[in-house]
C-alpha cells in the first residue's frame, strides 16, 4: 500500500478489526452492479470511496427529470445521457485509484453469465422481478455472492445470498425466499407505486455495508437473513430463512415469461382503439365506459374524465367493468391498460375491451395539448 492509498483510506485502517488486511482485500475485490438507479447510487458511491478495486456498472438507461429526487449521483445538467457513463465519470473523480468498467447494456439471460462471470460479489439494485430472478440464477450458476436489496414506497429489504458459509456449505438464495413471483401487476414499480426518495440511499447503504464485509472478512454477513425496514415507524425487523430442498436451478431461461410479464408486449389478443376513434366517440354520444388503470396521483396529475380502478386492484373490482358496454381502458402509454385487459380477459372472460393506443401521452399530444404529461 502506497502513501496515498494508506491517506486515502487512514479511517479504515485505523479500525483494529480492519487494519491494512482489511484495506488490501477491498481493493482486490471486483464487484458489480446491476442497476445505478436509486439503489445503485449509494452503492456505487460508498464503495468507490471504500476502495474497492474494481466496479462494473450494468445499466441501459439514460438519467429522467423523475430520477433526480432519489438518484443522487445525478444532477439537472446529467438528463437524457446516460446512466453508467456519467456514474462512472463522477465516481473516477471521487476516486482515481480505482478501476470502473461500464456495460451500457439490458442484462439478459444471454449476457448475464459472461458478465458476472468476472466478479466476486454481484449487487442487485434492479426495480423489477424478471432481473431479479435473472441476477439470482445467475450467481447460483456462477457461484457468485449476491447482494440484494429492493424498495417500494417506504419500505425496504436487504439481504445476502448465494454466500458461502465457513463450513463451506451455500446460504440461501432468492427462490429459496421467493420461489414464485407475484402476479403480474400486483406489486408497482417505483414509477407507479412511487417511492420515498430518501428510502434507496438507507437500502442502499446497507448493500454497500454488506458488500464491504464480505470483501474484507470482516463481521458476519446477512446470509440466510432478511432485514426488513419501515421507513414511516423506524422499524427494523430481521427474520431468518432456510435453504428449500425442492429449488433447483439448472440454466437461465425466459424470465419475463416466468414473470408473467412477457404479456405485457404481447397485444395479439388486444383490441385497440386509437386516441382519434375515442374522441369521435366521444363526440357522438356513444355509451362507452373509460377506464383509468394508472395510479391516483396520476390521476390527480392529469385526467381524461375516465373511472380510476389502479391496474393493481382491477380484478378485484371487475365489478365496476360493464359487461354490456363497450370498455375503453388507458393509461399513460399503453402498456399497463394492455395487461389489465389480459388479465381481465383470462381471469374474467370480459370480452368488449378495447386499449387506448398511445394513452394519455397520445391524447395529449394529438388532441388536447392542454392535458399535460409527465
Amino acid at each position: 500500500m502506497n502513501q496515498q492509498e494508506f491517506i486515502r483510506y487512514s479511517r479504515h485502517i485505523s479500525i483494529p478489526q480492519f487494519g491494512t488486511e482489511g484495506q488490501r482485500r477491498l481493493s482486490d475485490a471486483k464487484v458489480l452492479i446491476v442497476g445505478a438507479g436509486g439503489l445503485g447510487c449509494p452503492m456505487l458511491s460508498y464503495l468507490a470511496a471504500a476502495g474497492i478495486g474494481t466496479l462494473g456498472i450494468v445499466d441501459d438507461d439514460v438519467v429522467d427529470e423523475s430520477n433526480l429526487q432519489r438518484q443522487v449521483l445525478y444532477t439537472t445538467e446529467d438528463i437524457g445521457k446516460s446512466k453508467a457513463q456519467v456514474a462512472a465519470e463522477k465516481l473516477r473523480l471521487s476516486n482515481p485509484l480505482i478501476t470502473i468498467y461500464v456495460y451500457e447494456t439490458r442484462l439478459t439471460a444471454e449476457n448475464a453469465l459472461e458478465i458476472v462471470e468476472g466478479y466476486d460479489i454481484v449487487a442487485d439494485g434492479t426495480d423489477n422481478f424478471p432481473t431479479r430472478y435473472l441476477v439470482n440464477d445467475a450467481c447460483v450458476l456462477s457461484n457468485k455472492v449476491n447482494v440484494y436489496g429492493s424498495v417500494y414506497r417506504f419500505e425496504g429489504q436487504v439481504s445476502v445470498f448465494n454466500y458461502t458459509n465457513k463450513d463451506g456449505t451455500l446460504s440461501p438464495n432468492y427462490r429459496d425466499l421467493y420461489p414464485e413471483p407475484p402476479e403480474p401487476g400486483s406489486v408497482p414499480n417505483c414509477a407507479e407505486g412511487g417511492v420515498l426518495g430518501v428510502l434507496p440511499g438507507i437500502i442502499g447503504s446497507l448493500q454497500a455495508n454488506e458488500i464491504i464485509k464480505i470483501a474484507s472478512g470482516v463481521g458476519e454477513p446477512m446470509a440466510g437473513k432478511l432485514l426488513l425496514f419501515d421507513a414511516l415507524s423506524l422499524d427494523f425487523r430481521m427474520l431468518s430463512f432456510k435453504k428449500n430442498p425442492d429449488i433447483h436451478i439448472d440454466g437461465l431461461i425466459n424470465y419475463e415469461q416466468f414473470c408473467g410479464t412477457e404479456i405485457q408486449t404481447d397485444m395479439s389478443e388486444v383490441k385497440e382503439i386509437t386516441v382519434s376513434d375515442l374522441k369521435e366517440w366521444k363526440d357522438s354520444g356513444k355509451d362507452f365506459q373509460l377506464i383509468d388503470c394508472r395510479e391516483q396521483y396520476e390521476f390527480d396529475f392529469a385526467n381524461i374524465d375516465g373511472e380510476l380502478i389502479p391496474l393493481g386492484n382491477i380484478i378485484e373490482q371487475a365489478e365496476k367493468i360493464s359487461k354490456d358496454k363497450d370498455v375503453v381502458i388507458h393509461c399513460r402509454s399503453g402498456q399497463r391498460s394492455a395487461t389489465a385487459i389480459l388479465q381481465l380477459q383470462q381471469h374474467l372472460g370480459l370480452s368488449k375491451l378495447y386499449n387506448l393506443k398511445g394513452g394519455i401521452l397520445a391524447w395529449s399530444a394529438e388532441i388536447d395539448p392542454s392535458v399535460p404529461t409527465y
